[in-house]
């Protein structure tokens, strides 16, 4: 591989085919937020005990994605140094997706959604690193913002093909299989399961890596490649962490921990707001969960623009403003949905909602990439991403206790708080001094 600043300028169609996998990576993403909680409940779950199912994605984050981002950046096969993550990751995914809709049980969907996320975080962290690798640091901004933009149009099309599929080929919603989970379901994680491997196949051949210099080989060679070693390089370079990435990390804190509430509570705070029902089972939670997969999909579909519209912003005010402006917008949005009893009037609410999710899954990683160094880009990846999960897992860990005494156990409830921790985020990213980002 190239060094810093002599990689060749890749134009925006290469940019696009190399991040065209994202779509089928976060199009796993979007079937899981919108459908895990539902097909739990489904199976007999309670609203309570929906934070704790989950725990597969973050505690597989927590692990996998640091050990895979030090393995990554010490791999030096005839593949790649980050293409056989992607292969394996992507055909595990597609393993999870294919049968997550059979479940007959909370165990058998709790364990398909362990390979599932497993085979995510495989492919995410050298995904972002890839990035990284691929590009100049001054196309950082378009590479990480396409992933956003992306994520957004993946998303969208998860969330909203179950609606398109009732409203616009004659579904019904109402048709379930012996484990009461949808037929609308059937089909679309089916849908995502081929995307999920074909697209990610088309990157990798499309836009290879970039072979590795002789020295850079010798550096990998002459790295100790044992498990002992990999433990250590990721201890090291969480000891060396650069400082805005610690500051970064406050911002993540609050981040996460906000977007988890608002993926598992959303569905039911709609299912009381606009349809006046708790019952998992009836005609109106249905009808909820098909309304937040449309909203859903809008505000997605905001993200994918929104995130467009911030290339040139970023270049212009900087990426920490951008950002903490997006977050104060999710915030108020997520803090209207509980408020808004029709729903046609869930969708301006939403606006908000997708323009932070446009700049979450783009903007921070343009700040991290300015200031991490190259040589550790895979594992200072893999600890970023230990951001995300960390206070997804501190969620599932604490949110049971209070849902019931503080929240009322109403969902509604949970939305406000979620609003609140995103405008906390905010504040936190503004603590970053653009002196400490570079270019970002």
């Amino acid at each position: 591989m190239s060094k810093r600043g002599e990689k060749p300028h890749l134009s925006l169609s290469k940019i696009l085919q190399m991040n065209l996998g994202f779509l089928g990576l976060q199009f796993s993403f979007g079937l899981q937020q919108g459908n895990m909680a539902p097909i739990y409940s489904y199976l007999g779950a309670d609203e309570a005990s929906l934070p704790i199912l989950q725990l597969a994605g973050p505690i597989t984050g927590l692990v996998v994605q640091p050990i895979i981002g030090a393995m990554s950046d010490r791999t030096n096969s005839k593949w790649g140094r980050r293409t056989p993550y992607f292969i394996i990751g992507a055909i595990l995914c597609s393993i999870g997706l294919l049968f997550m809709p059979l479940s007959q049980s909370i165990l058998m969907a709790a364990s398909l959604l362990w390979i599932l996320d497993a085979g995510n975080n495989i492919t995410m962290e050298p995904y972002r690193a890839y990035v990284s690798d691929r590009l100049n640091e001054n196309q950082h901004n378009v590479g990480f913002l396409t992933q956003s933009a992306f994520t957004g149009l993946a998303q969208c099309l998860a969330l909203g093909t179950p609606a398109l599929l009732v409203g616009l080929f004659g579904m019904n919603k109402d048709a379930i299989g012996a484990n009461n989970i949808p037929d609308t379901v059937y089909i679309v994680f089916t849908v995502g399961a081929v995307l999920s491997l074909s697209t990610i196949l088309w990157s990798v051949i499309r836009v290879p890596e970039l072979p590795l210099t002789e020295i850079q080989k010798a550096e990998i060679a002459a790295q100790p490649k044992t498990a002992s070693a990999t433990f250590r390089e990721i201890g090291s370079a969480i000891r060396e962490m650069p400082t805005p990435m610690r500051k970064l990390g406050v911002m993540m804190l609050f981040q996460w921990y906000a977007m988890g509430i608002y993926w598992t509570y959303v569905t039911y705070s709609i299912a009381r707001s606009v349809y006046n029902t708790t019952e998992p089972v009836s005609d109106g939670f249905r009808s909820a969960v098909l309304t937040n997969g449309t909203m859903a999909a809008f505000y997605n579909a905001v993200a994918f623009v929104s995130a467009l519209l911030m290339m040139p912003l970023i270049r212009k005010i900087g990426a920490r403003k951008v950002h903490a402006f997006a977050l104060v917008s999710g915030g108020l949005g997520m803090m209207a949905i509980p408020y808004m009893t029709e729903t046609a009037m869930l969708f301006p609410a939403a606006i908000g909602v997708g323009i932070c999710w446009g700049s979450i899954m783009g903007t921070p990683y343009v700040m991290l990439a300015s200031c991490i160094p190259p040589r550790r880009t895979g594992v200072y990846m893999g600890i970023f991403n230990m951001m995300i999960v960390i206070p997804m897992l501190l969620n599932a860990a604490t949110f049971p206790f209070y849902y019931g005494p503080w929240l009322g156990g109403d969902a509604r409830n949970a939305l406000v708080l979620a609003g609140i921790l995103l405008i906390c985020a905010a504040m936190a990213v503004l603590r970053v001094k653009d002196s400490e980002l570079g270019a970002a």
